[in-house]
């Protein structure tokens, strides 16, 4: 009999795991599309037995939208990366091409967020891949660390050339995409069981190309490469839009947002609040839509290995249009968020057509830190406990909190809180309760301890005060730890320290 080899074994097990992805990737298309497909029948149903006119105009309709959507050009993401101007960038993603034997036009473009992305679109009438990195990686990222990212990205392709691979991840988008709506999630009870069936397969792309990085990179530098982009992202996405928004919402735009991102990443209280946040976000998927392995999962999975280590620098790679890229993303910035944010759509309108001036420059870093906060605070509406608990002083709103959280009644003054959470979907319910709970105590407790004489510790972070005394603390991680252990007794020395400082 002949010996099975490795490369036999892993073979099939790829004919296995394909065989399963395939009937998975019909089912939740299947679901996905049956309402649509339920219409459909019921309009030729009606066309059957009477006439087919009332039908002329919504196919011409859907002609229409089909022969636009074919012929529209598509446009490339970010900013052009042409291997002249940036001649280190060009070269570290061609070493990293080499080693994995990649293969095919590639076009490096630069975004302003924090993302690394691969896609495919046809330039020219040529299939085309194009690597798309964000700026802030660019600029944080050391050489090592970056060739990681871009391993990881090329090793998309290769990993999702098989066509079961690209059509269980269309798929898994579009049936994770009816979970949005209330009325198609209630016509979709099975999309989560189908969902959590599917998601290993998803998983183990991810970790795949993760092993690459590791082989051309190394363990170690793929490693940080994970942890910093995830830190990166979860600030970015957070704190720092906050700030720019709330400037931008009073006629102010930060020049120096990227300065300013690059040293509030390095203060321990905003890494350790950026950490936290990815692992809340990590263990929050309740219906397994996330096509990424939590963070620790995908650091314990690496294999161990050199890579190509000595090849790549401990630095981040220079660039020589740094400027000019810095201010093509700033300007983008302007109009992306302007789009996204609620409420600020009107405004970013009037910037289009003129009807108001353009945003005046600032400086992040030479702002007074108070007047940040109070900038972002008019920008973010937490929840009210006055409103919720009846009491009309916030010590007091506080102290009721603080019961409910002993007597284990809290979800419901959460739901009191934010009454959005009763129409949100039942699996999301517990996870919004306790942000919504642990919000609206951490800014009761704030307002409380600020009206005591605590100030701002950090420029960031408007939670981590400093008492009179000089005593440091981070309120979020305080609330955090009393939730998950049902103790309030830190909290509560809190208050009756607050109000003994009270000035009279």
């Amino acid at each position: 009999m002949r010996e099975v080899s490795s490369s036999d074994g892993g073979s099939g097990m790829a004919r296995r795991a394909s065989a399963r992805v395939w009937p998975l990737a019909v089912t939740m298309l299947a679901l996905a599309w049956w309402p649509y497909a339920a219409i459909a029948a019921a309009a030729l149903s009606f066309a059957a037995y009477t006439e087919w006119w009332p039908l002329a105009a919504p196919l011409m309709f859907l002609a229409t939208g089909v022969t636009v959507a074919a012929t529209r050009p598509t446009a490339l993401p970010g900013h052009a990366v042409r291997p002249d101007d940036e001649p280190e960038l060009a070269a570290l993603v061609d070493t990293v091409a080499r080693h994995l034997g990649f293969e095919g036009p590639l076009l490096v473009r630069i975004t302003p967020d924090p993302c690394a992305a691969l896609a495919r679109i046809r330039v020219g009438g040529v299939r085309t891949c194009v690597l798309v990195l964000g700026l802030p990686l660019l600029r944080t990222l050391t050489e090592a660390q970056l060739a990681a990212v871009v391993a990881h990205e090329l090793a998309h392709e290769r990993h999702t050339r098989r066509p079961g691979a690209a059509v269980l991840h269309f798929a898994r988008d579009t049936l994770g995409a009816c979970l949005d709506s209330p009325f198609r999630r209630r016509l979709i009870p099975f999309a989560p069981r189908l969902l959590r069936a599917s998601q290993p397969s998803a998983w183990q792309a991810e970790t795949a190309a993760d092993a690459d990085a590791a082989r051309v990179a190394g363990t170690t530098a793929t490693a940080d490469a994970l942890r910093h982009t995830h830190t990166l992202a979860a600030l970015f996405h957070g704190p720092a839009t906050d700030w720019w928004c709330a400037l931008e919402q009073t006629g102010r735009r930060p020049e120096d947002f990227y300065d300013a991102l690059d040293i509030a990443l390095k203060n321990p209280y905003v890494a350790r609040r950026a950490a936290d946040r990815v692992a809340q976000d990590d263990a929050f998927d309740p219906y397994a839509t996330d096509d990424h392995p939590p963070l620790a999962s995908r650091v314990a999975a690496l294999p161990p290995a050199d890579g190509a280590a000595a090849v790549f620098r401990a630095v981040p790679v220079s660039l020589r249009t740094a400027a000019d890229v810095e201010d093509w993303c700033v300007e983008r910035l302007g109009s992306d968020m302007g789009v996204t944010l609620d409420g600020l759509w009107e405004e970013h309108r009037a910037h289009l057509t003129g009807d108001v001036p353009a945003c005046v420059p600032v400086r992040l870093l030479d702002m007074d830190p108070d007047e940040l906060r109070r900038q972002v605070d008019d920008l973010v509406e937490d929840p009210d406990l006055r409103t919720a608990t009846g009491r009309a002083a916030p010590a007091e709103a506080l102290a009721a909190a603080l019961e409910a959280l002993d007597d284990g009644s809290w979800p419901s003054l959460a739901d009191r809180c934010d009454g959005r959470i009763r129409t949100a979907p039942p699996l999301a319910r517990p996870e919004l309760r306790r942000d919504t709970f642990r919000a609206a105590v951490v800014c009761g407790l704030e307002g409380v301890l600020r009206g005591a004489g605590w100030t701002s510790t950090v420029r960031w972070l408007g939670t981590v005060l400093t008492a009179p005394d000089g005593r440091v603390v981070d309120l979020d991680a305080l609330v955090t730890g009393a939730l998950a252990g049902a103790d309030t007794t830190a909290l509560r020395a809190l208050l009756a320290d607050a109000r003994t400082q009270e000035p009279a």
